[in-house]
């Protein structure tokens, strides 16, 4: 893509979430996300939600979903390295886009359950293996299932089978997570992912898989912040350490 293209797409993204955080407010829906796996939250008809999220090397992506119907959502999102600090900015070769559909709604002996595609990834894409750190989801196929116990708490799980397999690890994959509560505002996050496609010799995983964990404060109805943990398990050849990132959303109606 050429570079003028790519950097008005993204500063028109930033943009579109400075304009959205401007506008009223609404009831907050549930999460799409936990930090870096999808959960089965979908958006409303005529809603949308915007997320910057900030991480290592000075690295931005900002996202944009909408709700198309109660069970169809359609996403997009940009970004790179070194977007905050100094020198030449290291732009995502392609924008990520993201499809989901809610087959099943959540009842009471019932997860609800979506099926989905996120060709977005996280950190610092690598153009040897033509993958991201953290490989995009790719197909997915999640459940999740909200309980009361101490306040909120939702459970989620998925499989997925992502199309960054350059590296010669082509497996499915199976990630976990949860939600809960700790009072009105802040709410724990904790993911597994089983990264079962990132633990071949010429992959970046070491077998042990991603286990991230976050602090998420909605601070207004429609307005959350969250810090994250991630790779506690210090899941990568040669990098003996975890990382840290910062993740604002915003939720809205047209």
């Amino acid at each position: 893509m050429d570079k003028k293209i790519i950097s008005g797409l993204f500063f028109f993204l930033l943009l579109v979430i400075v304009s959205m955080v401007c506008t009223a407010q609404e009831q907050f829906p549930p999460p799409r996300m936990l930090i870096d796996t999808p959960t089965a939250g979908t958006l409303t008809r005529g809603s949308y939600d915007v997320t910057l999220r900030l991480y290592p090397q000075g690295g931005v992506i900002a996202s944009v979903g909408i709700g198309l119907s109660s069970r169809l959502l359609l996403g997009l999102s940009y970004g790179g390295e070194n977007v905050i600090g100094e020198g030449k900015v290291n732009w995502n070769p392609d924008p990520g886009v993201q499809l989901r559909y809610r087959l099943i709604d959540e009842n009471i002996a019932l997860p609800a359950i979506v099926l989905g595609f996120d060709s977005q990834g996280y950190g610092a894409y690598i153009d040897s293996t033509k993958r991201y750190t953290v490989k995009s989801r790719g197909f997915f196929a999640v459940a999740s299932k909200n309980y009361v116990f101490l306040g909120d708490l939702s459970l989620h799980g998925g499989i997925n089978y992502s199309l960054e397999k350059s590296d010669g690890d082509s497996d499915p994959n199976l990630f976990v997570g949860i939600i809960k509560s700790l009072n009105p505002d802040l709410a724990l996050v904790a993911e597994y992912d089983f990264a079962l496609n990132d633990n071949e010799d010429n992959a970046l995983g070491s077998g042990k898989g991603y286990l991230n964990t976050g602090l998420r404060w909605t601070f207004a109805q429609q307005l959350y912040i969250e810090i994250s943990l991630k790779n506690i398990l210090q899941n990568k050849h040669n990098i003996p350490y975890s990382n840290r990132e910062i993740k604002i959303n915003y939720y809205e109606h047209f």
